[in-house]
């Protein structure tokens, strides 16, 4: 059963503010993050009152992670992976969408999390289309998907392939395991790291009711999962089509292709994978303006939220909605 939830809506300067994180220490503290469409970064204070501009990618930030020293993992689609110092600005780029001979290292840098030893897991959600591509990723299932580790030395080792549009990335609180989600097919792949089924992989959950974007783990140690559009049967049955069908259909204008249906849906999993908040707003209803929810991040009973399409992120309080 889905439970109403009263948002409140902060409007940052750029549209598409996907994902969301929260500075847990330092002195950003409390504060906000978020990446938007013209490659801003800003931070936004824990009341929503103020916000600042901390850097620009040049890119399409993502995925955004706050680390132990302050600096910002930022999973930029069109540039790779990269930290940003919102102190200074500065960019250093840790895999770069293209190397140095021109090829193509990275298709659709999406999502990523840090471990406690400072490695990093990320997702490359295909090797075929980009961000502006990404109804064609969706409805063309190609199966592309990647998890990518960088150990701290820099190494980098793609853990898992084949991934059905892989887009969010957590960790379990004591790093036993690795989610990745799996956008096209509505389910949430676990991968062991540690005790007997390290390098297995199973699914921490499955046959979700909407397609999950970016996942996170909250200070509260469960997972959390968005659900940016509801089930669409008519997109399932194109999945299920010959591929000369799909590929006409995603040529179509924009207006006559599927297109994600309004709501605004989290939820949250534990580590073995039962369903613990199932928070859902009505986008509808009257003075709601805020859908899509892509990004989602719990910390000390707030809930944070980001949206690919929206020009804002929104929050809410745990405790009043589990009312």
């Amino acid at each position: 059963m889905t439970r109403p939830v009263t948002l409140s809506v902060t409007r940052v300067p750029a549209g598409g503010a996907e994902d969301v994180v929260v500075a847990t220490h330092g002195p950003d503290t409390g504060a906000a993050f978020t990446g938007t469409e013209d490659g801003s970064v800003f931070r936004i204070s824990a009341d929503g009152q103020r916000i600042d501009k901390v850097g620009y990618t040049a890119g399409r930030p993502l995925g955004i992670e706050y680390a132990a020293d302050g600096r910002l993992l930022i999973c930029d689609a069109r540039r790779g992976l990269l930290w940003l110092d919102p102190a200074t600005g500065a960019i250093e780029t840790i895999v770069d969408s293209a190397s140095p001979e021109g090829r193509r290292e990275l298709t659709f840098c999406n999502n990523a999390a840090i471990a406690a030893d400072g490695t990093i897991w990320f997702s490359d959600s295909s090797t075929k289309f980009g961000i502006d591509r990404w109804r064609e990723e969706m409805v063309q299932l190609t199966r592309t998907g990647r998890l990518i580790r960088v150990d701290p030395d820099g190494t980098r080792t793609t853990v898992l392939s084949g991934l059905a549009f892989a887009n969010g990335v957590a960790l379990a609180a004591d790093d036993s395991f690795v989610c990745v989600a799996e956008t096209s097919t509505r389910d949430v792949v676990r991968y062991w790291l540690t005790g007997p089924s390290a390098g297995m992989r199973d699914r921490l959950c499955s046959d979700l009711p909407g397609y999950p974007d970016n996942i996170s783990r909250g200070s509260d140690g469960l997972i959390w999962v968005t659900l940016a559009s509801p089930r669409d049967r008519v997109v399932e049955r194109l999945q299920r089509s010959p591929m000369l069908l799909r590929r006409v259909v995603t040529t179509l204008p924009e207006p006559l292709q599927p297109n994600p249906k309004r709501t605004v849906r989290v939820q949250a999993y534990d580590a073995r994978g039962r369903l613990v908040h199932d928070l859902d707003l009505d986008p509808d209803r009257p003075g709601s303006a805020y859908h899509m929810v892509t990004g989602v991040r719990e910390h000390d009973g707030t809930v944070w939220l980001g949206s690919l399409h929206e020009p804002a992120v929104a929050r809410f309080d745990l405790a009043g909605a589990a009312r």
